[in-house]
């Protein structure tokens, strides 16, 4: 018979963002450690450049939206630190170590509530991204890492 604990296990990939503000404001190792000391394995780490075919394809679902022209602007400011990590529901627990987006009403103790700052309608400025379901999980990551199985 499995144990409970066990019953809910579920080892799965996500895509994990440190966007150009994280990069640029040097807390790349900071999340990475973070990261890690949550439990979780790197299965790929790699500073990119963005190009605007890559975030169309990975921002598809937001096009016609308000934010989507700024976002992707912003995106595109400078070097971005895409991550692979995967781990016993590293979904759902890297989302709730980032904290909720707005960085002044994240909790204390996640990234965004520790290392992130309030810019005036720059939300889109969070320092991270991570996936939000295994459906997401997958696309993202055969957009950034086409070559990873």
């Amino acid at each position: 018979m499995t144990a409970p604990e066990e019953a809910h296990t579920s080892t799965e990939r996500t895509l994990i963002l440190v966007k150009p503000d994280g990069v640029k404001r040097g807390l790349s190792g900071e999340i990475l450690r973070r990261i890690e000391a949550k439990g979780y394995t790197l299965a790929a780490v790699e500073l990119r450049t963005a190009t605007s075919d890559l975030l169309a394809q990975h921002y598809e679902e937001h096009v016609g939206k308000p934010f989507y022209e700024p976002l992707v602007e912003f995106m595109l400011s400078g070097p971005t630190l895409a991550i692979v990590a995967e781990g016993d529901r590293v979904i759902e627990g890297f989302r709730s170590l980032a904290g909720t987006t707005d960085p002044t009403s994240a909790a204390p103790g996640t990234i965004r509530g520790d290392l992130g700052r309030q810019w005036p309608t720059k939300v889109l400025q969070n320092l991270v991204h991570g996936s939000d379901s295994t459906e997401s999980a997958s696309r993202e990551i055969s957009i950034w890492f086409p070559g990873l199985s």
